[in-house]
C-alpha cells in the first residue's frame, strides 16, 4: 500500500519521500511521452501528407493539402482523445490507477509506432485514433495518481512538476523530428517521417516500468473497498454538478485556445521559412534545413514559455486562490495573442513572442493537474478529471479544422495563418469575464476522500 498521503516526511526534497518522487516521475514521464507521441504528427505532416497523397513535394497542392489535413486529422484526434479520456478514466476508477496507466501508455506508444507503416491517409487516421485513445486516457489517471500519493501540503507543487513534462515532451518531439528528418535523413524526405513515428514506440519501456515499480493508490483502494462502482452519470448529480461544470468550463477554454495555437505553430514556422527562402533565393537543400530549424524554433519558444508559465501556478494558486489564478491566465493569454499575431513583426521577433503566448496559453495547464483532482472524491476522481479535461478536447475539436479551412481559403500564407490566430484571443478574453461565476474555488480544501 502507498505511504499515507497526508503525512509529510521530515526528510526528502520538498518534504517528499523517495516513493512520492517515484510516483511523480511516473506521472511526469507518462504525460511527457503522451504529449510527445501526440504532436509528432504536427511536425511530420508537411512531408507525410503529400507523400501519402502522392503530391509533388513543395508544390502548392502539397502545401494546401498539408494545411487542410493537419486541421482535419487534429480535429479527429481531439474527438478520439476525449473518448479515451472518459473511457479510461472510468476504467481507472473501476480497476485501479496502476493497471489503467500501464494500458494507456502502451496503447498510445504502439498506435504511434504503427503510423510508420501506413500507405494512405485512411490508415494514418486509423492508427492515430488508436494512439489517441491511450493519449486521452493517460492524463487523468496520472493526475489522480499523483494527487492521491503526495502529502496534502505538496499537491500543488507535485501537480505543477507533472505538468512541466508536457512542454518538454513537445520540445523533445521537435528535437527528434529535427535530428531524424532535418539532419540524419534530410536527403530522403519522402520516408524520413516514418522513422520519426517509430520514435513514438519508446514509451513502451515506461509502461513496463509502471507495472514493475508502482503500487496502487491507497486513496483508490480505500474508496473502492465495499463501494458501488462509479458511473460517469454521477458527475452530474446535484452534489457534483457545480464541480463538473467548473472543470469543464476551465478545460474547454484552455484546450480550445491551446490547440488553435499549437496545431499550427510548427506549420507557421515552416511557412515563414519557405517565404524567406523564396525571397533569399536559397537552394532546395538549404531551404529544407531552414524550414526544419524555424519549425523547431517556433515550437520551442511556445513550449518553453509554457514551461515557465506552469511554474507560475504555484504562487498564483497558493496566494490568490484557484479562481483568480485561472482568470489571470485567461487575461494574459488574450493579451499575448493579440500582440503576437496582430502586430507587424520580424520572424525572429515573432518567435520570441511565441514564448510569451506559451506562458499563458500553455502555462495554464499547470493548474489542472491539481485543480481537477481537487473537485472530485476518490471513487470519481479519474473519471471526473478525465471527463473535464477531455470533454474540452471534444468541444475544441472543430477549432483546428476551422482554422485549417480558413487558412486554405485565404491562401495558406503566414499572413493568413496569423490573421486567423489573432481572433483566437477572444476565447480566453470572454472566459475571463465569465470565470467569476463559473469557476468553483477549492483553495484550502483537503483532497476529497
Amino acid at each position: 500500500m502507498d505511504p499515507q498521503p497526508l503525512s509529510v516526511p521530515r526528510g526528502g526534497f520538498l518534504g517528499l519521500s523517495g516513493y512520492h518522487w517515484l510516483v511523480i516521475a511516473a506521472g511526469w514521464a507518462g504525460w511527457g511521452f503522451d504529449v510527445f507521441d501526440a504532436v509528432l504528427f504536427n511536425f511530420v505532416a508537411p512531408e507525410c501528407i503529400p507523400a501519402l497523397l502522392h503530391l509533388p513535394r513543395g508544390s502548392y497542392a502539397a502545401h494546401q493539402a498539408a494545411v487542410f489535413w493537419t486541421g482535419a486529422i487534429t480535429s479527429i484526434l481531439l474527438v478520439s482523445w476525449a473518448l479515451g479520456g472518459v473511457v479510461f478514466g472510468w476504467i481507472a476508477d473501476r480497476v485501479g490507477r496502476k493497471r489503467a496507466l500501464f494500458a494507456t501508455i502502451a496503447i498510445y506508444a504502439v498506435g504511434t509506432g504503427l503510423c510508420a507503416l501506413v500507405t494512405n491517409i485512411g490508415q494514418l487516421i486509423a492508427c492515430r485514433i488508436i494512439a489517441a485513445l491511450g493519449i486521452g486516457g493517460e492524463w487523468g489517471i496520472g493526475a489522480a495518481l499523483v494527487a492521491e500519493a503526495v502529502p496534502e501540503g505538496r499537491r500543488v507543487q507535485a501537480g505543477v512538476i507533472m505538468q512541466t513534462a508536457s512542454p518538454l515532451g513537445i520540445v523533445l518531439a521537435g528535437a527528434v523530428n529535427y535530428q531524424i528528418a532535418g539532419v540524419w535523413l534530410a536527403a530522403d524526405p519522402q520516408s524520413s517521417w516514418r522513422y520519426v513515428f517509430l520514435a513514438g514506440l519508446v514509451p513502451v519501456l515506461l509502461a513496463f516500468a509502471v507495472r514493475l515499480f508502482l503500487r496502487e493508490s491507497a486513496h483508490w483502494t480505500a474508496s473502492h473497498a465495499g463501494a458501488q462502482p462509479s458511473t460517469p452519470r454521477e458527475l452530474f448529480a446535484p452534489g457534483m454538478r457545480a464541480a463538473t461544470v467548473s472543470g469543464v468550463f476551465a478545460a474547454v477554454i484552455a484546450v480550445l485556445t491551446w490547440w488553435a495555437c499549437n496545431a499550427f505553430i510548427p506549420l507557421l514556422g515552416r511557412t515563414l521559412a519557405a517565404e524567406h527562402a523564396v525571397r533569399a533565393g536559397l537552394m532546395p537543400a538549404a531551404a529544407t534545413l531552414l524550414a526544419a530549424a524555424w519549425q523547431a524554433h517556433a515550437s520551442n519558444a511556445f513550449n518553453l514559455g509554457g514551461l515557465l508559465g506552469a511554474f507560475a501556478a504555484v504562487p498564483l494558486a497558493t496566494r490568490l486562490g484557484r479562481r483568480p489564478m485561472l482568470i489571470a491566465y485567461f487575461l494574459f493569454s488574450a493579451i499575448a495573442i493579440f500582440i503576437t499575431f496582430g502586430l507587424e513583426l520580424a520572424p525572429q521577433t515573432r518567435f520570441a513572442m511565441l514564448f510569451v503566448v506559451g506562458a499563458g496559453v500553455y502555462g495554464i495547464f499547470g493548474a489542472f493537474t491539481f485543480y481537477l483532482p481537487e473537485l472530485f472524491p476518490a471513487r470519481l476522481r479519474a473519471t471526473g478529471a478525465g471527463f473535464c479535461y477531455n470533454i474540452g478536447r471534444l468541444l475544441a475539436a472543430g477549432g483546428p479544422l476551422v482554422i485549417g479551412l480558413v487558412s486554405v481559403m485565404t491562401g495558406g500564407s503566414s499572413a493568413a495563418l496569423m490573421r486567423v490566430l489573432f481572433w483566437v484571443a477572444l476565447v480566453p478574453l470572454a472566459a475571463a469575464l465569465v470565470a467569476p461565476v463559473a469557476i468553483v474555488e477549492t483553495r484550502g480544501r483537503t483532497l476529497p476522500a
